[in-house]
């Protein structure tokens, strides 16, 4: 008989060897029981106590584990991201291991872009999405949209560190990430420094912001919270026009399509590589 880690059993803990077809002995019943009605088994006497075993539970170091066992994957444990070194020039961001913030109004397309490019490079690359993290929450849900004040804003840092945690823990396993937020240029509090500090130095910032004429008819075609009103597109869409003049690289993907913005996305994050851009 074996553990479930596949080493034998230790010498005189093995199943007891019965007679073939016979039964184990039925042992009496304590005195002071009630006799067990006719025709059902007896109870098994109390076993004895549970060894002590040293904190993590037993161990057998010459037991390396099965090819069918799980849990044995040791993970890199993630850490601060740092800038990748720069691929050739003609393969994009090739395969480099990277962590790119994606912000943008609602409706600039921050989702399906960053989804498209995530699922079209050559390397394993995640997309985190901040919107989604923060829908986890389902029962007392603090919606930006109603107001912002002290819930909203605790669960907005909640999504971000979140995401933060687990951007990091990708990239130190090999896995790319890019994230989406609308981070807005006049609001420092929740601003891009937060971001770094989840993340690491080596986050590379874009901003995708289209014209207001093209993120109010994409809001249009959105449902539930996540459709907004022409006046609350407009006022965000006017805000994150400061971005203008920051340093971040900006694209106005207002006449691309998905694959396109995709594309000027990758050139775009070769140059950050290439020459990162200060912030």
């Amino acid at each position: 008989m074996q553990h479930a880690m596949g080493a034998p059993l230790p010498p005189g803990q093995g199943a007891p060897q019965w007679a073939q077809g016979a039964h184990p002995p039925v042992p009496p019943v304590p005195q002071g029981h009630p006799p067990m009605p006719q025709g059902q088994p007896a109870p098994y006497p109390p076993g004895p106590p549970a060894p002590n075993w040293p904190q993590g539970g037993p161990h057998h170091a010459s037991a390396p584990p099965s090819r069918d066992t799980t849990g044995h994957i040791q993970l890199p444990p993630g850490g601060p991201v740092a800038m990748p070194a720069p691929p050739p020039p003609e393969l994009g961001t090739g395969t480099a291991t990277l962590a790119v913030l994606l912000i943008g109004p609602a409706g600039a397309g921050k989702t399906t872009v960053a989804r498209h490019w995530a699922q079209r490079r050559q390397v394993p690359t995640a997309h985190i999405s901040l919107d989604d993290v923060r829908e986890w929450v389902c029962s007392g849900f603090a919606d930006p949209q109603a107001g912002w004040n002290d819930h909203s804003e605790a669960q907005y840092r909640l999504a971000r560190r979140t995401c933060g945690f687990a951007a990091r823990n990708f990239l130190a396993n090999g896995i790319s990430c890019i994230l989406d937020d609308a981070v807005f240029p006049d609001r420092p509090v929740v601003g891009l420094g937060g971001w770094k500090r989840h993340v690491g130095p080596g986050l590379l910032p874009v901003v995708l912001l289209p014209g207001l004429e093209i993120v109010l008819e994409r809001n249009a075609e959105r449902s539930g919270n996540r459709r907004l009103s022409d006046e609350e597109v407009a006022g965000i869409h006017g805000r994150m026009a400061g971005w203008y003049g920051s340093g971040l690289p900006i694209i106005d993907n207002s006449t691309y399509d998905v694959e396109t913005t995709a594309r000027v996305l990758d050139e775009v994050l070769a140059r950050s590589i290439a020459s990162p851009p200060s912030w």
